[in-house]
């Protein structure tokens, strides 16, 4: 049996022991969480998937139960600095020590079956969840859902945030497809929220085979934006005047209205006020999404990790709207697998300056490709002449004036590298 006296051992140790770093099924997970938890004892769980707004969903649903006083247990992932921040208890992340105690208990449990890096992480978030006893757990799905390795457990809520186009080589190349897959999640005789204002008909369908309990926005609840706040609705009931949501773009306004309905759904097992759900919305944090710094001169620094149409578009959008007529400088890098061309065709608008930066994960595009994608798109005003995060940067901030914006974009790793120069890492 291995063991590691540091997680950072443990993590390198895991990424080479399964062959494929994607492998989606549950037998080994579910097999494992039962030697760990023979009576299967869970927490009231929320698991959310969905192509963009997962992580918005599961912070603010965080926020919420917070500021009602639950403790709450919440997975998601990737993370963008630290590992632990997959694993957090009242949004704060959980210590190495915790993270490593439990991957002695999953290596000890596992005997000689294999594992893939995202099934260690699931199965030591259940596991700490479950021995700290919390009041609810937040599952993020990390691909897909059906064959994801959080839905070894049955949620008390099931909640899809949005369906579109991404990982076609896992889930499908048509929204039906995807929504086959993300409609995994669903249980029943349990409540199935979507927040998608236009979902395939097979998300439907399988709720409708599941005997799944669907709530959908714009049919069964629904919010509208006032001159002050804004009022969410659902049947009979009614919440008024809402705080602005803490999180920016007009999508968050979605992502908030399905998060609403899950609680209300679990309200009669987890009651939470109303100045509750008014003290999330407004004071939620999510890194990483539309997250704004101040940086020392005047030029403000945009962040956020879209990294396919449909989240872009919402970027676009948003820099649109809040900084019109702002020259933007974007350093940007995505994966070679994600639909590169779509993306720049649809930031180029709002774009002044590029500056690629090549990142070293296998999966990362490399600047010969990148350069093909700029050519085809017609996007000039781009430079490649940066090995590294921290020479991009300090070329873009040179040549940013005082009105400018200053966006990083297009990838978790893009974000991370930003955030750790400007800590000094």
């Amino acid at each position: 049996m291995m063991h590691f006296d540091s997680l950072q051992g443990w993590l390198t140790w895991q990424e080479s022991l399964h062959p494929l770093a994607i492998d989606l099924g549950l037998e080994r997970a579910a097999h494992i969480y039962h030697v760990l938890n023979p009576d299967a004892i869970k927490p009231p769980t929320i698991t959310i998937a969905g192509t963009n707004g997962k992580g918005s969903c599961v912070a603010f649903l965080e926020a919420i139960y917070a500021a009602e006083g639950y403790c709450v247990g919440s997975y998601t992932s990737p993370h963008i600095q630290k590992y632990n921040e997959r694993i957090r208890i009242n949004g704060k992340p959980v210590s190495d020590a915790l993270i490593c105690e439990a991957f002695a208990r999953i290596e000890s449990a596992r005997e000689d079956m294999s594992l893939s890096y995202f099934e260690f992480g699931t199965l030591a978030a259940l596991d700490i969840f479950w021995r700290f006893n919390v009041d609810i757990q937040l599952l993020e799905v990390g691909m897909g859902g059906r064959l994801d390795a959080v839905n070894i457990i049955d949620a008390d809520i099931a909640l899809v945030s949005s369906i579109h186009i991404d990982h076609v080589d896992w889930l499908g190349a048509t929204r039906e497809a995807i929504g086959h897959e993300k409609a995994g999640i669903f249980r029943a005789n349990t409540p199935a929220i979507v927040g998608d204002p236009n979902p395939p008909e097979s998300l439907r369908q399988n709720a409708i085979d599941k005997h799944a309990l669907l709530y959908c926005i714009g049919k069964d609840f629904s919010y509208q934006k006032q001159a002050t706040g804004w009022n969410w609705t659902a049947q009979d009931y009614t919440l008024t005047e809402l705080p602005e949501p803490g999180l920016k773009g007009e999508h968050q306004y979605r992502n908030a209205s399905s998060v609403i309905m899950a609680i209300q759904q679990l309200n009669d097992r987890m009651p939470v006020k109303e100045s509750s759900i008014r003290s999330g919305l407004k004071n939620v944090n999510l890194p990483g999404r539309f997250q704004l710094i101040e940086l020392n001169n005047a030029t403000p620094l945009l962040l956020d990790v879209g990294h396919n149409p449909e989240a872009v578009a919402t970027l676009a959008d948003y820099i649109s709207a809040a900084y019109p007529k702002r020259r933007v400088h974007a350093i940007f890098s995505m994966m070679k697998d994600k639909d590169i061309a779509s993306v720049l065709k649809i930031m180029a608008p709002v774009i002044h300056a590029w500056y690629f930066v090549p990142l070293t994960n296998p999966r990362a595009i490399s600047t010969s490709a990148v350069q093909d994608f700029f050519s085809q798109c017609q996007i000039a005003n781009v430079s490649f002449d940066y090995t590294a995060f921290a020479g991009a940067f300090a070329a873009a901030k040179k040549k940013c004036q005082n009105d400018d914006l200053l966006l990083v974009f297009g990838s978790f790793f893009l974000v991370s590298d930003c955030l750790n120069e400007l800590e000094g890492k």
